[in-house]
């Protein structure tokens, strides 16, 4: 009892500080996307603008010591208890941002992120998702029908982003960012089988996926936050979907299971359904949000209009 605790007492403030390092992170980053020119989504030469912006060089610093934090953290306590405290990351960035500006936080902004991390925290504590037998991907089949879902998925979230209104527009970016990160982890997770022998990771097809899809995750990202204000609406839906696709991943190629008696399923959905609410809800806020935070909250507000 006294090892758990001491555990839980070491691994619960590194998660923390992972969460609040990937909200510190989240806020530079969003505050860079607004100091160099726009793109149309998808082009890598907004990533080569912001490699020219020192506060977007720190924020990769600090999303690097967000990810050895977490790390850390599953090194002490289990998962399921690490990632509902690493969601509350959106919860910093909403704070962080405001004192970036300088102003009390936006009370509904805050209210709308909270409920947005309680819906998705419950779905993981309702679906306790656990680990299967590591590998998967054993066919050529299951890669590619992995890949196709994920470029299907990616180009209509593109293709919506261009129909959308500016108050929606971030949200399918988001999306299509946080389908990205989510594949990320699941390929990263069906590569943890060959621990012993890390060269061979390079033999593997997977590898070589994750070095497109993660850059082009962070790509999209830096798109969902240029495209609208304040920023919480695209942070929300990236942070929601990434774990929801690693678990759906997860599911259909690696073995992986969650709760699925009716009761389960019956509060997994209305988890979901509050995430989805809560989505929906910081997206109409933040028009109104980012008058208190003077006009965007941003340096060249008034060029990008």
């Amino acid at each position: 009892m006294v090892s758990s605790a001491g555990q839980l007492a070491f691994g619960v403030p590194l998660a923390l500080g992972a969460a609040a390092a990937f909200g510190a992170s989240s806020v530079l980053q969003f505050r860079a996307s607004w100091q160099v020119p726009q793109e149309r989504a998808g082009r890598p030469r907004l990533l080569v603008h912001l490699l020219g912006v020192p506060s977007w060089r720190w924020s990769v610093v600090l999303a690097i010591l967000a990810f050895a934090c977490q790390v850390a953290a599953l090194s002490r306590i289990p998962l399921i208890l690490v990632q509902p405290l690493l969601v509350s990351g959106l919860i910093w960035y909403v704070l962080l941002f405001a004192a970036s500006r300088h102003v009390r936080p936006d009370r509904p902004l805050l209210v709308e992120s909270a409920l947005c991390l309680l819906g998705l925290s419950a779905f993981l504590l309702i679906a306790r998702p656990a680990p299967g037998q590591g590998g998967g991907f054993g066919s050529l089949w299951s890669a590619a029908l992995l890949l196709a879902a994920v470029a299907v998925t990616v180009g209509l979230c593109l293709l919506a982003a261009l129909r959308l209104d500016r108050r929606w527009r971030p949200l399918p970016l988001a999306l299509a960012a946080g389908v990205c990160y989510g594949v990320t982890a699941g390929l990263i997770s069906s590569l943890t089988h060959l621990h012993e022998a890390p060269l061979a990771v390079f033999g593997q097809w997977q590898t070589y996926a994750l070095i497109v899809l993660g850059p082009f995750g962070v790509l999209l990202s830096q798109n969902a936050y240029q495209a609208g204000p304040v920023g919480a609406p695209a942070l929300a839906t990236i942070t929601v979907t990434d774990p929801l696709v690693a678990i759906a991943v997860g599911l259909l190629w690696l073995n992986e299971r969650i709760e699925t008696g009716l009761g389960s399923l019956l509060g997994e959905v209305l988890a979901l359904a509050v995430v989805a609410g809560a989505v929906y809800l910081l997206a109409r806020r933040a028009p109104h949000a980012s008058a208190r935070y003077g006009g965007k909250g941003l340096p060249d507000a008034a060029s990008r209009q």
